[in-house]
């Protein structure tokens, strides 16, 4: 009896150890689906904005089986700055921008989220081709006839610059920050093919499972796109880093090499900066978006 009642409490103490694994094993992937979204909900936005008594708009356009969300400052019947966040994020990348009161003097202000961030189809990855022709067609239906701007950070580089090959004639200027537009400077990230099998891709949390299979297909993309770079003809400024370990600094001499019928090639290096620049060095590159003619 004794040696059965041990057996019994070892058994016991055994389910109870898998039983823990199991719920923590449940309970992380449940966090991986619905957390690290990387996004302001309603409240949230509503409560920035009225900190600074912001008028704003938010809202969605239907295009095909998207829904693209956005927020929108300013004068509505202004030139636009269209903003274009990295990879991952939303549009709340730039929302100081967005409630900057110089900004607000002069611009219609409008920040997306991309096909699978934010509230915009989250966790849908696109390629670059797919993801430019849908923000095309948002700029369309959202277009008031006025210059528009295209500013993208980081992965929004390539996105702006791949919309700027397809329409050039659409847009007055391309602000660059710390764009991946050079093939070559992506590494292979070999790992990356890895974690977009099933099932381990669902233990990749919210955001970052989507962040991963468009960086995923990136270098493709790029490579894709470059003969095609010799079609735009807006006028560019480039804003990098020189010390970015995300998007190497080297980038900026791709484009000084490839963007050759820009109207106008603008190149702001700045010296020791990293990947983040848009927030690290905001009053730099809002001055630099209050000056654009």
């Amino acid at each position: 009896m004794p040696n059965f009642i041990s057996k019994l409490i070892i058994l016991t103490k055994r389910n109870k150890v898998k039983s823990f694994f199991f719920i923590l094993t449940c309970s992380y992937l449940l966090f991986c689906q619905s957390c690290m979204t990387m996004r302001m909900s309603k409240k949230e936005t509503k409560s920035f904005f009225a900190s600074t008594k912001t008028k704003y708009i938010e809202d969605s356009k239907k295009i095909e089986e998207y829904n693209i969300h956005y927020v929108e400052t300013g004068n509505k019947n202004a030139s636009t700055l269209f903003f274009v966040h990295g990879s991952p994020g939303s549009w709340d990348a730039y929302k100081e921008y967005l409630k900057d009161t110089l900004l607000l003097s002069k611009y219609r202000l409008i920040a997306i989220d991309r096909i699978g961030f934010g509230f915009s189809n989250f966790g849908k990855a696109t390629n670059l081709k797919t993801q430019a022709a849908i923000i095309e067609k948002f700029v369309g239906l959202i277009s008031n006839g006025k210059p528009l701007y295209l500013i993208g950070h980081s992965m929004g580089g390539p996105v702006i610059v791949q919309m700027a090959v397809d329409k050039p004639q659409l847009y007055k200027q391309l602000i660059i920050l710390s764009g991946a537009i050079d093939p070559k400077a992506e590494e292979p990230e070999n790992w990356r093919a890895i974690i977009k099998v099933k099932p381990i891709r669902y233990i990749i949390p919210g955001a970052l499972r989507t962040s991963n299979d468009e960086l995923y297909w990136l270098k493709e993309d790029l490579f894709l796109m470059k003969p095609q770079l010799k079609k735009i003809t807006s006028k560019i400024t480039i804003i990098h880093g020189t010390k970015d370990q995300l998007v190497p600094f080297s980038n900026v001499a791709f484009m000084r090499r490839e963007f050759v019928n820009a109207k106008s090639l603008e190149i702001i290096p700045i010296e020791n900066a990293n990947h983040f620049i848009p927030w690290e060095h905001f009053d730099l590159i809002r001055d630099v978006l209050f000056k654009l003619e």
